[in-house]
């Protein structure tokens, strides 16, 4: 028998004496809408026998009356009583499938507060009693993560439901009362659900004033998941259902190669981004750093981006690339036998103020990451990349093989000996490094084509079977991971990969933001679909964005002609990227009001120069001003990364071509270019047409073909501006450009 709280309690007993207001069908399953004293509550009943109850009004210590039911397309319920007013709108968004929603709007009769608010969700038994029932809660909101919960209800075995909070309807509430929509949905079983903020006497829900503090869709399902591969699809399946029924905010076109080019301009002219280090110029990996030794990883996260950006352009930066390539050697440690975090000649300098900052103390997935880069340059052909990464993987291999391919968070390099084995403890160690090696196993095998690089990708990647979401550990090293895991499936046809590949791309999806904050300093930019770079970080950070973004573009361009891929992941990972693009170039501080930044003595790393279009590190909840970490260098590739991927020119034509969606297959012709946008043809995204000089083809026609569609002409959106054309297309399509 589970323990209870005296609220649930007393909640039990008025629900089993509550009246049926309205019963409801929903695909076999029925809803009954019961007022029980202090409460509103709409009682899912499963076909098989079952039950959970959905608390969709409270008012504490009181009576409602419900004053009127209205039914139209929805049914909408007003309640009275002696301190609150409640609508209560239920819907039933989809036609198709067991889906329903509820919408409550709150008005104080006097200024309130909130000192406690019950859950939401009380999951019963046959007698309606709720302490006998078992059940697995698979995901939760951490932060200010989406406001989601997964569970199943596995006594009585009847199912699983998938339950979301839009918090971005909370807006209101949390402007006015000064409190964050983080945490708020979750629970311990079996009192679940959202609960609301607390607030304090001095901000008070004011008398008179409407606000939604409820805005949920629930997903019924009869199937409990029997391991995590199921649990992972069904969590990517019912997050898609879901997401097409919420209000996505619009999105805007940005000038990508605008900020790129003063970007550049500033990584190359400013001083605070260098530091002169053993006969050479390095990047600093916060602005004004001076401090701290210069490191590989900074150098080659600039790096590879920069020369995406140098080949699509077919300008020359080699200035800037030849000062980063010219430095790369000198991070070989020789008495190692592998390239290192820090720059050799400047190790005395550690400060040994954080694990990482002491000699030879290695982050698992820190060895890893660098020569992941080394080994896309050396597959470009670059001969210097190459030979490093030859002359370290066998470290990289010795490691793997002391470590059994589970590797802890922090080791002695030079010992093995483990610094700190788990994140916390019964939690293990960083678990997503399995993939990030198996990933740089697969590009030495593509290199050099011996098979023993390959086998140990498939060996590590077997190591990651069994493991829940718990399998993120860094956003990006699992969005490299599920790639990687995808291509060892392609290359073996063994099912295990594509369910691994899934894992990782569910661990990603549980750790977005899928609502706007749009309170106190989220007012200057969005969160939407914004990504957490840890699985308990508070913020999130553009370095990790800009990786997850090219990790998806890796995955789909792996996914591409594989019929099996779930179109869910086609789906939501399309508008990641969309949003991505949408959201990031907030990180630079010119885009923010100086206001929202950190102060001087906020700042852990460096300065801040909100002039410099160099990325912050950090974008934080709402009430938390952004920076605190500092101005990371090392996310100067936001702009070189996005400008390659989703710009394509047109030189001859005399223009280029702006997609939101991941596009591929571009085909150019004497007047007409044609290629294949990604995504689902339920969602749209925004294309642009710009000059590349003065100004555009006097015509230019847009036609598109969606799958079981006709052939479609596709007019340019209205109030379109005068530097691009704008137009609004369909995922999943064939276009093409004739001017």
């Amino acid at each position: 028998m589970n323990p209870i709280s005296a609220f649930t309690a007393t909640s039990l007993y008025h629900l089993r004496k509550g009246t049926v207001l309205k019963e409801i069908t929903l695909q076999g399953y029925t809803l009954k809408i019961i007022a029980a004293e202090f409460c509103l509550w709409i009682l899912a009943e499963w076909p098989q026998g079952g039950q959970i109850a959905f608390k969709a009004a409270y008012a504490a210590n009181d009576h409602l009356e419900v004053e009127s039911i209205e039914e139209t397309d929805a049914i909408e319920i007003a309640l009275k009583g002696t301190t609150v007013a409640i609508k209560v709108t239920i819907v039933k968004p989809d036609a198709h499938k067991p889906i329903f929603g509820f919408k409550t709007v709150l008005t104080p009769l006097f200024d309130m507060l909130v000192p406690y608010w019950p859950r939401d969700i009380m999951p019963l038994y046959n007698n309606g009693k709720t302490q006998n029932t078992k059940g697995t809660i698979h995901a939760a909101q951490v932060g200010t993560r989406s406001g989601l919960l997964f569970f199943s209800l596995e006594q009585p075995h009847i199912g699983s439901v998938f339950y979301f909070q839009d918090l971005g309807s909370l807006q209101k509430y949390c402007e006015h009362t000064e409190t964050s929509a983080g945490d708020l949905v979750g629970g311990s079983w079996p009192e679940l659900g959202m609960k609301l903020p607390v607030t304090t006497k001095e901000k008070p829900l004011k008398a008179g004033e409407e606000y939604i503090i409820s805005d949920a869709y629930v997903l019924l399902s009869n199937v409990v998941p029997n391991d995590n591969y199921q649990v992972s699809q069904q969590f990517i399946n019912h997050l898609a259902d879901i997401y097409l029924l919420l209000p996505h905010p619009d999105t805007q076109y940005h000038d990508w190669p605008d900020m790129l080019s003063k970007g550049l301009n500033d990584l190359e002219t400013h001083k605070g981004c260098w530091q002169f280090a053993d006969g050479r110029s390095y990047l600093n990996a916060y602005v004004s750093d001076y401090k701290t030794p210069p490191e590989s990883m900074v150098q080659l996260a600039v790096l590879l981006p920069l020369m995406d950006y140098d080949r699509w352009s077919g300008e020359n930066h080699c200035p800037v690339i030849e000062t980063l390539h010219n430095g790369l050697e000198n991070f070989f440690d020789k008495r190692l036998g592998t390239i290192a975090r820090w720059l050799p000649a400047k190790t005395d300098d550690l400060d040994r103020s954080e694990e990482q900052k002491k000699l030879d103390i290695m982050d698992s997935w820190y060895l890893h990451h660098p020569l992941l880069n080394l080994s896309r340059l050396a597959i470009d052909g670059d001969d210097v990349a190459k030979k490093l990464l030859l002359d370290s993987i066998e470290y990289v291999i010795n490691v793997a093989h002391h470590f059994d391919y589970s590797w802890p968070v922090f080791y002695n390099m030079a010992t093995l000996e483990v610094i700190k084995a788990e994140t916390e403890e019964g939690q293990g160690g960083e678990k997503d490094v399995p993939g990030a090696y198996a990933h740089l196993m697969i590009q030495v095998w593509q290199l050099t084509g011996n098979k023993k690089y390959f086998d140990e990708a498939v060996t590590a990647a077997r190591k990651l079977d069994g493991l829940g979401f718990d399998i993120f550990y860094q956003a990006n090293n699992t969005a490299f991971s599920a790639g990687a895991l995808l291509r060892l499936y392609k290359e073996t046809k063994d099912e295990l990969f594509l369910n691994l590949s899934y894992l990782c791309i569910a661990g990603i999806l549980k750790n977005v933001q899928l609502w706007d904050c749009n309170y106190g300093n989220a007012k200057h930019y969005p969160t939407y679909f914004a990504i957490y770079p840890l699985k308990d970080a508070p913020y999130t950070a553009a370095y990790e964005e800009q990786e997850v973004f090219a990790g998806i573009h890796m995955f789909l361009k792996e996914a591409d002609g594989m019929d099996e891929i779930l179109p869910s992941v086609r789906l939501l990972l399309a508008e990641l990227v969309k949003h991505v693009i949408n959201r990031v170039s907030y990180y630079y501080p010119p885009r923010l009001p100086k206001e929202v930044l950190a102060t001087k003595s906020e700042i852990k790393m460096g300065e801040i120069d909100p002039n410099l279009w160099v990325a912050l590190e950090d974008l934080q909840d709402g009430w938390v001003p952004s920076g605190q970490v500092g101005q990371e260098v090392y996310g100067a590739g936001i702009a070189f990364g996005i400008v390659p991927r989703q710009f394509y020119k047109i030189e001859a034509a005399g223009f280029m071509v702006f997609t939101e969606y991941p596009a591929c297959e571009h085909k150019v012709g004497k007047n007409t270019l044609s290629f294949y946008t990604r995504g689902d043809s339920q969602l749209n995204f925004r294309m642009a047409i710009l000059p590349l000089k003065d100004k555009l083809p006097a015509k230019i026609t847009v036609t598109g073909i969606t799958a079981g569609l006709a052939k479609e002409s596709i007019t340019p959106k209205t109030g379109t501006s005068a530097t691009y054309t704008d137009y609004t297309l369909r995922g999943d399509s064939h276009l093409t450009i004739k001017w």
